[in-house]
């Protein structure tokens, strides 16, 4: 039964590195379109923040290994440039799509976890603190070195796009209207119990597989 178990614990391993990707992909708006970038930035910045510390730690402790979440951000990736591929099939320019920046912060993570020789705590609360501070940073670095999104977005709307999301200029006058002070802030509070719902999680599926 020993070859059974160790075969069921690397198929588990698999299932949850595919599952765990379509699960953040389908949080909120995971590819960044220019016509819809900036309004959508805070719903992206928390859903993914959220998404990928929740897959990440409960894919990391499954394995016990340090690097396993920025594979993870790694298979995310390389999705998103085949989805961005697509829309460039399609005939939209290269900056019609941004892939997001997921990799920097899953190395935080990382980093917390062999940092602290593996604690579970420690990579909760110190590497979920990181993610949802460093990933909406990170992005709207990404979307400044976008050429022009308000003319690219009306050069090429998408085709369902809908009425009422028109892209309209942002007014960000102030720091606390800031959409990366709000994701940044309300990542950080929602990363850590979002990361020991996916310790627990984690916890239930070892004890199970035992």
């Amino acid at each position: 039964m020993v070859w059974l178990r160790r075969t069921t614990h690397y198929l588990f391993i698999v299932v949850v590195a595919v599952n765990s990707t379509l699960l953040t992909i389908n949080a909120g708006d995971y590819i960044f379109y220019t016509d819809w970038a900036w309004t959508s930035f805070v719903v992206f910045s928390v859903s993914q923040s959220t998404m990928l510390v929740v897959g990440a730690i409960y894919y990391m402790l499954f394995t016990g290994v340090p690097g396993t979440a920025t594979y993870y951000a790694t298979i995310m990736t390389i999705y998103t440039w085949v989805a961005k591929g697509a829309w460039f099939g399609l005939g939209y320019p290269m900056d019609f799509v941004l892939v997001p920046v997921w990799i920097p912060s899953a190395m935080l993570l990382d980093l917390s976890y062999w940092a602290t020789r593996r604690n579970k705590h420690a990579a909760i609360i110190i590497g979920g603190t990181l993610v949802g501070l460093s990933l909406p940073i990170f992005n709207m670095i990404n979307l400044l070195l976008v050429r022009d999104p308000l003319e690219m977005a009306f050069k090429y709307p998408r085709p369902t796009l809908p009425p009422y999301m028109t892209p309209i200029e942002p007014q960000v006058g102030k720091f606390y209207n800031s959409p990366v002070a709000l994701g940044s802030g309300a990542g950080a509070v929602l990363c850590v119990p979002i990361a020991a719902l996916g310790a627990k999680l984690n916890t239930w599926t070892y004890r199970w597989m035992a």
